[in-house]
């Protein structure tokens, strides 16, 4: 592979990638043969999909989720079987975890840190999905986009890292949340030479190659000392406890997050028939723009009681965001 091939990710950014995994994860990595640089972690999950799940196979995916995996799975023939994460620490049942798996499940997503949760996957939450994996034959998708950003203690384990794991695990990442550059798209999926051949055939067909220059950007950025990551997760840290104290002030319940930058809210309390209802009022009347519940499942009736806050704001957000919401508390209400 030459600079000359940005569709596979050029030798520099790949290189730089892969002493970044061996650092941070334990994970030794060859940058000719198992890296694929793609346009954002989006395309990554798109292309990982398209290369090696078939029609007819099932792909587990836990719900809530990121929007993009139940699609993903659908545009690649597959269906999505679901296993629902139980708040208030949303958690999973192990047997019904164990259940979902068969002869028909290809692939399983684990997203660690999670959007939307905040939660971060334990050793032993992992432990059991790597298990199942190899009891079943089966490959897990990780995206671990929000691998720096974690709170009160909390581990980012990667799933590839567990014994078993590494020839069927297939690490999605990139440079857009540790890095705050979400509108350069430059992402990366790590996977076994033989893996990584199928997934750059459907990259080169999908996007043919990340942006060069902003491949080559990404190589500073990924050998920055550790203290760039340690400040970041402060960071995140001290935002995070902001927007909770701005949401008890004006009586919303939340589940707090461990990881990630996103803070699930219950609004089951305000009597709005509908999340996006709710959502609506916020925009309209109070300035306040969230995501609201039901798109993160299958069902949106699930949602209808959740709204996802971000905060991945510069302090003059969080603060403007503060005030209308604490000005116009008295108005969240229905106001129907």
């Amino acid at each position: 592979m030459s600079t000359s091939m940005p569709l596979l990710g050029a030798i520099a950014p790949s290189n730089a990638i892969a002493n970044k995994v061996r650092w941070y994860l334990g994970l030794d990595i060859d940058p000719e043969t198992q890296i694929t640089v793609t346009c954002g972690s989006t395309e990554a999950m798109a292309a990982v999909m398209l290369a090696t799940v078939d029609p007819g196979d099932e792909v587990i995916v836990f719900e809530p989720y990121y929007e993009n995996y139940g699609p993903d799975a659908i545009l690649a023939g597959a269906k999505p079987r679901y296993v629902t994460l139980h708040p208030p620490d949303w958690t999973f049942d192990e047997a019904q975890l164990r259940q979902a798996f068969n002869a028909n499940t290809k692939a399983v997503i684990i997203n660690t840190p999670h959007n939307p949760t905040g939660k971060v996957f334990t050793r032993e939450e992992l432990t059991l999905i790597a298990e199942l994996c190899q009891k079943w034959d089966v490959l897990a998708f990780t995206d671990e986009i929000y691998e720096h950003i974690l709170y009160d203690g909390t581990q980012h384990i990667a799933l590839g890292t567990l014994p078993g794991m590494e020839e069927r695990t297939v690490t999605i990442n990139g440079l857009s949340k540790t890095y705050s550059v979400t509108g350069w798209r430059v992402g990366y999926i790590l996977a076994s030479p033989e893996l990584t051949g199928a997934i750059r055939k459907v990259h080169d067909f999908l996007t043919v190659g990340a942006p060069a220059p902003l491949q080559r950007a990404g190589v500073a950025a990924m050998q920055l000392p550790a203290s760039y990551y340690q400040e970041l997760a402060k960071l995140y840290h001290q935002k995070r406890d902001s927007i909770l104290q701005i949401l008890d002030q004006v009586g919303i319940p939340y589940f707090v997050p461990k990881g990630a930058y996103y803070v699930l809210a219950d609004i089951s309390k305000f009597g709005y028939k509908t999340d996006v209802e709710f959502t609506y009022h916020l925009i309209k009347n109070i300035g306040v723009a969230v995501v609201p519940g039901s798109s993160f499942f299958s069902q949106p009736e699930k949602g209808h009681s959740l709204i996802r806050f971000c905060f991945s704001k510069r302090p003059e957000t969080l603060q403007k965001a503060s005030d209308h919401l604490l000005k116009l508390q008295s108005n969240i209400q229905p106001t129907s």
